[in-house]
């Protein structure tokens, strides 16, 4: 059997790096995202109801990101502040990582298991069993999870911080996808309340978990593709896989599934059936024909046109008159004085002096005198 579309069960991924769109590009399918079930909070006043004290417990045990998201919403809303020695124990690498989003990271306090939860169990019980828990779940706790650590006396107290509500899929149409791909016991009680009468038939189912995969068991469904598992700890690994070999011919056989206690799948509340709105009858449409009669527009009344004769007057052009342009007086020129350049003088030379000559004596001659009366 080809595989031509396969339904995954949960929302579209927002980034292209998907695996699951390297899947459908390498092996040519068509791949849909549809979510079976919906999570929904549970408010803080609710919470407050069942006098849980968070910050009496020094550790938490997180089971999906819907744990971590609500747990950190709730400590937000009652204004809590979440000491940063709190340990961390999830179920997955990539819950760990996930915790990313509220705290720092550091190995000292956070420590993750490989989709295990009987795995993490062994973890608490080695060095952390002196530790006080606190579970974060559904208003249906998960009944494997509890039996594991009252086995193990390891002291917790559930704290249910959401709950699951069924998605309606009666506008999907099942029979058209070649395989299913689940991720909770949840989201096989949808499939089954939307479709009451499903026939599995040629339909492959995968499922991620072990209570998943009970789950399907004990609906009687035939389980064809189950993760993790150690060559494929993701379901999109699994799906790789399990492609690969039916191209060759060689299908991986989905490992023996041995469960010791019998599961109780959890009790969402079911979605308000919303009756579909009756198609309305068919009227065919009357075509009545109306007459109207059209009043003639009136006639516009046009006057005869009168020619005009155009006088031709000379006009006698005026010789235009010369604009004086009044321009800034250009800046005066700064003229140094000339240096006064005193000539030399030669001397004159003097004449070469002549003997004074012997000045003539003129005896005067002497006046008579005037006689005496």
């Amino acid at each position: 059997m080809k595989i031509k579309k396969i339904l995954i069960s949960q929302p579209r991924p927002e980034l292209e790096r998907s695996p699951y769109f390297d899947i459908a590009r390498n092996f040519n399918i068509e791949v849909d995202f549809r979510p079976f079930i919906q999570v929904e909070g549970i408010p803080s006043k609710e919470f407050r109801k069942n006098r849980i004290d968070v910050l009496s417990y020094n550790a938490v045990i997180m089971t999906s990101k819907n744990a971590v998201d609500n747990y950190f919403r709730v400590c937000n809303e009652m204004r809590i502040i979440v000491p940063e020695t709190m340990k961390y124990f999830c179920i997955s690498e990539a819950t760990a990582y996930y915790l990313q989003k509220y705290i720092q990271f550091r190995k000292r306090k956070i420590f993750f298991s490989n989709y295990s939860f009987a795995d993490l169990v062994e973890i608490i019980k080695k060095k952390h069993k002196e530790e006080k828990f606190l579970l974060p779940c559904t208003d249906a706790p998960n009944d494997e999870y509890t039996d594991l650590l009252d086995k193990e006396g390891i002291r917790y107290v559930k704290a249910p911080l959401y709950r699951a509500v069924y998605s309606n899929l009666t506008d999907i149409k099942i029979s058209e996808y070649d395989m299913l791909v689940l991720f909770s016991s949840a989201g096989i009680t949808s499939l089954l309340r939307s479709f009451p009468e499903f026939n599995q038939q040629n339909t492959l189912i995968a499922a991620f978990g072990e209570q998943t995969a009970k789950a399907v068991i004990q609906a009687g469904l035939k389980l064809h593709v189950h993760a993790p598992q150690p060559q494929a700890p993701s379901m999109a690994m699994a799906l790789e896989q399990f492609l690969r070999g039916e191209q060759t011919g060689m299908p991986i056989k989905p490992t023996s599934i041995s469960f010791s206690t019998p599961s109780v799948l959890p009790k969402p509340r079911p979605v308000p059936k919303v009756p579909k709105p009756k198609p309305a009858p068919k009227v065919e449409p009357v075509v009545a024909e109306i007459k109207v009669k059209v009043k003639p527009e009136p006639k516009k009344e046009t006057k005869p046109k009168v020619e005009v004769k155009a006088k031709k007057i000379e006009v006698k052009k005026k010789p235009l008159a010369k604009k004086v342009v009044k321009g800034k007086p250009a800046p005066k020129k700064v003229t140094k004085p000339k240096a006064k350049v005193k000539a030399k003088v030669q001397p004159k030379k003097k004449p070469a002096s002549k003997k004074p000559s012997a000045k003539k004596v003129v005896k005067a001659k002497a006046k008579p005198a005037k006689r005496k009366r």
